[in-house]
Order: C-alpha cells, then structure tokens, then sequence
C-alpha cells in the first residue's frame, strides 16, 4: 500500500464518526503528518455548524510549528468560500501547509474546484484522487445531492412472503435497524394515506441519532392538523415529485430522504425514476392482503442480503 493511501484511510475512518451530525455537510477527515512520518494532528466534522476536519486536525497539533513542514490528508476539498464557518482552504495557507493530499473534489456549486485551485495558487501542493472511489463512496448522499440538485432518495417498505405490503412484520432489531436509516437521513417522507392509517412517529426513538425532518404528501387535504407533530411539513399543492425534491433541496437544504409509504408513493418515485437506494424487508410467511408491495424496475440492482430473525433484508441500488 502507498503511503498516501495509508494516511488516507486513517482519514476515512476518522471521517465516518460524523455519520450521525455532520448532514447535511458531508463527513469528513483529515490527518496531518510530520516529515519523520508522524501522526502530529487529526480531526473530523462532528457536527454541521461547528469546526470541520481541517479546523479541528490543526487545532490538534501540539506544536504548531511542524504545520511548515507537514503534509495534510484530507478525503475532501478544503472548502473556499465563508458559510457557518470561514473557508479551511484559506486557514492551510495561513498556517503555512506546505503539501495537501485530498481524496476527492466537492461537487458544491460553491467549492467545486476552487479550494485545489486556491491552494495552488498560493504555492501549496496539492495532490488530488488518493482513494477517490472511496471518498466519494463515504458521502454518497451528499454527492448525489448536490450534483442532481435533489436529495438523495431512499425508498424502504416491509412486504410478507408472497409480496403484500406488510408494516408489523419487523421484530425488534430490525425495527431498531430501521430508526437507524432514519438517523442518516435529513428527512422523511409519507403519503397521506399512510399517516391517515398508521399515524406513524416517524421519529428515531428505538436509536440514538437525531430524527429527521418529516413530510407528508397530502394533495387532497386529508390529514387533520391535529395528527401533525410540530415541525411536519405538509405538500398539499405540489406539480409532481420533481418539484417536492428539488424545494426540498434548494429551500429547506435536504440532501437525503427517506421515503416510507405507501406503496403508491413507492411506485411513483420508481416510475419517475427518482430513487438511489431501496430497503426491503422480507417476511418469511405469506399472508396474502389488499396492497401488493412496489414493482421493481429492471434497473434495480441488489448489492447484498441479510437474514435477521427470520426476515430478509435486501439491499438494492441503481
């Protein structure tokens, strides 16, 4: 293994801690390296709104003077334009970084090229595509989001042996399972006919992480407002999907979403082609019913399976 790559991944492991806080900026590590090839100052974006990895691997340093003669790895472009927090690309040329190694570019309209480009200018060198595929695999969402200028879609549903919807199938760690996948999306969504009959939380209390951002589309003004827990936001006058995902997007900065039911609202992202990932839960006994669970489309690809107390999990993508 080269060295960079070594340095590189200790950069991705440290970047994977912010999986729960960072969204919807996306995670980050970085690790500085002293020339006699040590460790001298590492860090990652805990939270959004707070320090990022270079802000916080610098601040790590004891002596900040080996700053002049280290080399910083970090698995995305220094950002260069001031948001929550003043630009990092600018804060490795006040402290004098003489070599970056970054894993990948960040497609956000706002960096996107211009945190390599202000680093050359200013005589660092920068070496781009250290583990790239695996950088930019770490923030698929955020990638996904900011280069489609919609959030990353998620589509999860519970269906029984012979392919009926089935939402009471899920034994204990599959439910906490489920609050998980909730807490590493900004925000989730339903159809009105699904809160009209399950009047779900759609909250993350079987798990630590934060709860997202909830949505119901409700063009036909069904669900009361006493059924809405505050801060739900409701779609009531939307054109199509495209418009909901790209508001979504844009004004309230979602970058991914997890969709949950029903199965109407499943076969309309399916059709319009507007999902990243789908999560099926599989029972393992039919039970016939009303509701047949979502058509996959010819271009779903299922990357693994899981057998947790009896019931399947398949994961696809495309």
């Amino acid at each position: 293994m080269q060295v960079n790559e070594i340095y590189m991944r200790r950069a991705l492991g440290l970047a994977r801690h912010g999986l729960l806080d960072a969204s919807p900026n996306p995670m980050v590590g970085a690790v500085i390296v002293s020339p006699d090839s040590r460790i001298i100052g590492e860090g990652w974006h805990r939270r959004c709104g707070e320090g990022h990895a270079e802000v916080n691997a610098i601040a790590s340093v004891t002596d900040p003077a080996l700053l002049m003669d280290s080399t910083m790895y970090v698995t995305l472009e220094p950002c260069s334009h001031y948001g929550k927090t003043p630009p990092c690309a600018g804060l490795i040329i006040s402290k004098r970084i003489p070599r970056v190694v970054v894993g990948c570019l960040d497609p956000f309209e706002k960096v996107s090229g211009r945190g390599v480009a202000m680093l050359r200018e200013a005589g660092v060198e920068v070496v781009t595509g250290c583990l790239e595929s695996e950088c930019v695999d770490l923030n698929r969402k955020f990638m996904t989001a900011h280069r489609l200028r919609r959030p990353f879609v998620t589509l999860k549903w519970a269906e029984s042996a012979d392919g009926y919807i089935d939402g009471h199938i899920s034994p204990p760690v599959t439910s906490m399972l489920v609050h998980k996948l909730r807490a590493t999306h900004d925000a989730i969504l339903v159809g009105s006919g699904t809160a009209l009959a399950d009047r779900p939380s759609l909250d993350t209390r079987h798990y630590a992480g934060r709860s997202p951002l909830r949505i119901i589309l409700d063009r036909r003004g069904r669900v009361p407002a006493d059924l809405l827990t505050p801060g739900t936001i409701v779609y009531s006058d939307h054109d199509s999907l495209i418009d909901v995902l790209s508001d979504l997007y844009s004004a309230k900065k979602v970058t991914s979403l997890l969709v949950e039911g029903g199965a109407q609202i499943h076969e309309a992202f399916l059709r319009d082609g507007l999902w990243d990932d789908i999560r099926i839960e599989r029972g393992a006994i039919p039970i016939g019913g009303n509701v047949k669970a979502p058509r996959l489309t010819p271009d779903c690809w299922v990357v693994g399976t899981e057998t947790i107390d009896g019931n399947t999990i398949i994961n696809i993508t495309r």
